[in-house]
């Protein structure tokens, strides 16, 4: 005797109509966590910008002041 499997898995599918999606999103999202992006920023830019966040915090904490409890 032939099993019929496309049979077997239109029953299934028939059973389960949410499996067929759940399982291409599965698919995909597995696929998709693969990919890696780099992104690269130039030195001297990201540099400049640390130093900036650097002294905006130095200022912060400077400040006469403004964060004493009265």
């Amino acid at each position: 005797m032939k099993s019929d499997l496309s049979g077997r898995r239109v029953a299934l599918l028939g059973q389960r109509p949410f499996l067929l999606p759940a399982l291409m999103f599965a698919l995909s999202t597995a696929l998709s966590a693969c990919v890696t992006i780099n992104i690269y920023f130039p030195a001297a830019a990201a540099e400049k910008a640390a130093e900036t966040f650097i002294d905006d915090i130095w200022q912060l904490q400077e400040s006469p002041g403004q964060n004493d409890p009265q």
